[in-house]
């Protein structure tokens, strides 16, 4: 079941469009990660389906209730950065926190600081955290209620690799209780590390969206090791699926289209052909160059 679904969503401001009919769905318990460069679109589309903006055609459905009247309190969010005062406790910020917005219950505020690891300093001033524990109580007081989604844009920026590895994480830990978690993000080596699913974004358009696997594997690679590369080149040459044999190395780059290559089959026809393997393994491209492919047109 999806949880979020929108229906060509299209927002501007002024002259710039922002959001050019975006569609998309995010399923129950995935983390889903939207992706783009500075200026696609990731905020607005997060502000709009937390109904901070709103859309100037098209629209979006929570849980299969239409647009804001999905229930406000199922839905944790992070849109900015951490706010809150500097000279209380990480307790007593959370008691305003859950004051003004009326979800959860006081008696939950020790519950999700140790959710977060925070639960040993909850009596320290806000102004003693360093930036990844601010982020992590900014997460505790989305977490308040319990709500079965979160919604982060940019949970890490800003953080140093301790900070980043603390947030990764505590959102692998919470999509492993069951959260589903959208978050929009540029640094995409940390997507690739917690995401099931990405959405990429560039200039208010939707490029393409799926599992993480499905936007990876454009082209089938298969890395091949052998003894003598020009007698393997010359047995594989011609066989089914096979589209082009690349040198790397003392690696033969086997490519396909997606889908078209059969790692058992071509082991198979190695070992009639007298081809001696001892390497053999599916190669995975980085989201990173996808991602650059994706955009840089």
């Amino acid at each position: 079941m999806d949880v979020l679904t929108l229906d060509s969503i299209h927002k501007s401001y002024g002259p710039i469009q922002a959001l050019k009919g975006v569609s998309l769905s995010v399923p129950r318990g995935t983390v889903f990660g939207i992706l783009g460069p500075n200026g696609s679109g990731k905020t607005t589309l997060l502000s709009i389906i937390l109904d901070v903006l709103s859309a100037d055609k098209g629209q979006y459905t929570w849980f299969d209730q239409p647009g804001s009247k999905y229930q406000r309190r199922q839905i944790g969010s992070l849109l900015e950065t951490p706010n809150f005062y500097h000279y209380l406790s990480a307790v007593n910020n959370l008691k305003i926190t859950q004051s003004i917005s009326g979800r959860g219950s006081l008696a939950e505020i020790e519950d999700v600081l140790r959710k977060v690891n925070l639960y040993e300093r909850k009596n320290s001033k806000f102004s003693t955290f360093s930036l990844g524990m601010k982020q992590r109580l900014a997460i505790a007081a989305a977490l308040l209620g319990n709500p079965p989604v979160l919604v982060l844009d940019e949970p890490t920026n800003g953080l140093d690799p301790v900070g980043i590895a603390e947030i990764r994480s505590l959102i692998k830990q919470l999509s492993e209780n069951g959260t589903t978690i959208i978050l929009a993000s540029h640094l995409l080596d940390e997507v690739e590390k917690v995401c099931t699913h990405v959405a990429i974004l560039k200039t208010g358009t939707l490029i393409t969206q799926g599992t993480v696997d499905e936007v990876l594997a454009d082209e089938d690679v298969l890395e091949l090791g052998v003894e003598d590369q020009v007698a393997a080149k010359a047995a594989l040459y011609g066989l089914e699926g096979i589209a082009a044999i690349e040198e790397a190395g003392n690696l033969l780059l086997v490519k396909g289209p997606k889908g078209s290559l059969d790692p058992a089959a071509i082991n198979a026809h190695c070992h009639a052909s007298g081809i001696r393997i001892n390497h053999l393994a599916m190669r995975k491209k980085r989201l990173e160059a996808r991602f650059f492919e994706l955009t840089s047109n």
